[in-house]
């Protein structure tokens, strides 16, 4: 099942940010979790060029049903995140209900007019070191309900407008949204070990720069 949102002020503040969160560092392993400050989180991430060669998206199987209660990712995580909750049918089928896309700050009763966003987008994540993964590594990445910022419902209109964009090309038409955005997009790189390209980082940091230092708490996913 989709496990709740949990953000909140973080009650660590690590000071060996740069050992912890390095790629490979001895210190860290997957299921070791981590709070800091979002900026500082940002500069310790690796940042190299991106390369999408070999890319396919079926690379990254989704959507599937890991708790075999009926329900696969995209379903959960429309139940998780309804506003008004709907009711749920044979094999999962959902009806009625409400949502809303923070991405364009619009409110839906339809959950086929909602897309289930990968907030760091498939092919972004293989340019920044999923190519490097294995498969079973590449499903866990699509269908990550662990942490509730990785996927998201979002009006079909702005998912397609992002594509696989990062924030230094997109960033969400609701400008109140940005600074969560930028977080997020942080917390999923750091939580999937995940590099940055010179000019994300730069726009992700220029984002930064407008909002709250806030912190950010991460389990490693490896």
């Amino acid at each position: 099942m989709r496990l709740p949102r949990a953000i909140g002020a973080a009650t660590t503040v690590v000071s060996t940010l740069a050992v912890l969160l390095t790629p490979g560092a001895a210190h860290a392993a997957p299921g070791d979790t981590v709070a800091l400050p979002v900026r500082d989180a940002l500069t310790a991430l690796a940042v190299q060029d991106e390369d999408r060669t070999g890319y396919e998206r079926t690379k990254f199987r989704h959507w599937i049903d890991a708790d075999r209660d009926g329900c696969h990712t995209r379903s959960e995580v429309l139940i998780e995140e309804a506003v008004t909750a709907p009711e749920q049918g044979a094999n999962c089928a959902l009806t009625g209900g409400s949502w809303y896309s923070p991405y364009d700050d619009i409110y839906f009763t339809q959950a086929r007019a909602l897309d289930i966003d990968h907030l760091v987008p498939l092919a972004e994540a293989w340019d920044s070191g999923a190519s490097a993964w294995t498969a079973a590594e590449r499903q866990a990445y699509a269908n990550d309900l662990d942490d509730a910022r990785a996927l998201i419902a979002v009006s079909a209109a702005s998912n397609r407008s992002k594509s696989d964009q990062d924030p230094a090309t997109w960033q969400p038409p609701a400008s109140g949204y940005r600074c969560t955005y930028a977080t997020d997009w942080v917390a999923i790189k750091t939580r999937w070990s995940l590099a940055v390209d010179p000019a994300e980082q730069t726009a992700i940091s220029d984002i930064l720069d407008t909002c709250p230092n806030a912190p950010v708490e991460v389990t490693l996913a490896r």
